[in-house]
């Protein structure tokens, strides 16, 4: 240490010591137990020895990972419960439907899109998780038929216990994606935090005659997903370094590809409803749609698309508290075929981060947007069941 930082630091501490309490952490004595074990004082500014050549593994340093570190759906609707109801001409797409995005008139026919998503990481690389976070927050405007033109980043980061190097790789990894959608970053906002968080909000534009919200699906439309289903479980069996290679590279790749393909082929058809499947998992998302369009569905457990080795991992139990989380919302309003087992189950719970666009669309339709998704490269877009006039808010899921 140079003189002007021990003079600094004496400072620092100094004034900790007569107030009996750290300075930056009200919680902890000082000389506090990171200085007596590691002789540095973070609150003088200073950093903890990090080995700029060794690789950082972001999953680490965050207790839950990806969209399994967000608040469950029944807490959730707790919390906004207690919120005004918020009334306005203008709001087109507010709070009550818990939708993906909030969407608000500017002018007759055009409409803002609005979203923010901030998340943990749920794989170990920064630049991946940045491609990935960016993916996420943009798949809320797709959702909603819109083209995503502006963002912020918000990124939570422990500047003193990791390096710079790895922040500068989130956000360049965010930035790359954004580019991909011809979205430009316009600022953002930064906080020092223990666990590693990354996401941006986002404002995009739609027409009115392209909208597409979660309370519009009809009788005799067929669901289709565009994405396979398993991140969350994939995350964790990575995190307990029990997943293959094959399983987390089919992981990544999907969470860090836009829904921006899926999104204007679903423009070229009479879609009305679609969500994304994110933290809430399939049955969260798809149960939401049923309520607010007031309709039911079944969907087919052996049509959908699963990444490599989630059925194993589910078997084996590796499935986060997300699942809790999300079946004490969905459970209630899900019945099940009797062959349908706990890991099956556990699938359809699980927390998905940058999942797929789930789309309500006329059955005629089907097979055509079905084929032009995988003509345009969204190759596991599957139809994985229909929508009905049965009891309102509800899902049975069969063999």
């Amino acid at each position: 240490m140079n003189p002007e930082q021990i003079e600094n630091r004496k400072k620092v501490m100094g004034r900790s010591i007569r107030l009996g309490h750290c300075v930056c952490d009200p919680a902890k004595p000082c000389p506090c137990p990171l200085f007596q074990e590691k002789n540095v004082c973070l609150c003088a500014g200073e950093h903890l020895p990090v080995d700029g050549a060794a690789p950082v593994k972001l999953t680490q340093h965050v207790r839950s990972a990806g969209c399994a570190s967000k608040i469950g759906q029944k807490d959730l609707h707790a919390v906004l419960a207690g919120l005004p109801v918020i009334s306005d001409p203008r709001l087109v797409v507010g709070l009550s439907t818990a939708d993906d995005a909030g969407v608000f008139e500017i002018q007759p026919g055009l409409l803002l899109v609005q979203t923010v998503d901030v998340f943990t990481p749920g794989v170990d690389d920064p630049y991946t998780f940045g491609r990935i976070a960016a993916c996420n927050s943009l798949s809320d405007v797709y959702a909603m038929g819109g083209k995503p033109v502006t963002a912020l980043s918000v990124i939570g980061f422990p500047i003193h216990t990791l390096p710079h190097t790895a922040m500068t790789a989130i956000l360049k990894g965010g930035m790359d994606v954004l580019q991909e959608a011809g979205c430009v970053l316009v600022g953002g906002h930064s906080i020092n935090d223990e666990e590693v968080k990354f996401g941006f909000a986002v404002t995009g534009v739609v027409n009115r005659e392209h909208l597409t919200t979660n309370a519009d699906a009809c009788a005799g439309d067929k669901l289709i997903l565009t994405k396979p289903l398993g991140t969350g479980i994939v995350s964790l069996a990575g995190q307990l370094n029990r997943a293959s290679e094959r399983s987390l590279a089919a992981v990544a790749e999907s969470m860090s590809t836009l829904n921006r393909k899926a999104a204007e082929i679903m423009a070229r058809y009479s879609v009305k409803s679609a969500t994304d499947i994110t933290g809430f998992g399939l049955l969260g998302h798809l149960t939401r749609m049923m309520i607010e369009s007031k309709t039911a569905s079944e969907i087919h457990f052996h049509t959908l698309p699963l990444f490599p080795d989630v059925l194993a991992y589910a078997r084996e139990g590796m499935y986060s508290g997300a699942n809790e989380r999300n079946a004490s919302f969905s459970a209630k309003h899900t019945t099940w075929e009797a062959s349908l087992t706990e890991a099956e189950q556990a699938i359809l719970y699980d927390a998905q981060t940058s999942g797929g666009l789930l789309i309500a669309v006329p059955a005629k339709e089907a097979p055509s947007l079905l084929n032009d998704l995988h003509q345009a490269g969204v190759s596991q877009a599957a139809i994985i069941g229909e929508v009905s006039s049965g009891t309102s808010g509800t899902v049975r899921v069969t063999r």
